[in-house]
């Protein structure tokens, strides 16, 4: 009959135990649908997905607008990325 009387520590651990069985399932559940959305390990990148990427011709236009680029390195650029632009049938 000894070995009853700690029974009050596990009745007070289990509702822990199930709460933090619950918690790890919901992130390996949240982590398991990040990774498979191709997301990386920033938290931060969660949201960024719903933002639209620029296009080459659009960083390259914000290059030449910042001045980072001259009117050559632009032209040529441009012509690079139009030569390169798959071509719809």
């Amino acid at each position: 009959m000894m070995y009853w009387n700690g029974g009050w520590v596990w009745m007070a651990f289990m509702p822990l135990l199930w709460i933090a069985l619950l918690v790890l399932a919901v992130w390996a559940v949240i982590r398991l649908m990040h990774a498979a959305a191709g997301g990386t390990s920033s938290r931060s990148r969660i949201w960024a997905d719903s933002e639209p990427r620029e296009t080459p011709e659009e960083i390259l236009d914000r290059r030449y607008a910042s001045g980072e680029i001259d009117a050559d390195a632009y032209t040529e650029a441009r012509e690079r990325l139009i030569a390169r632009r798959p071509r719809t049938p």
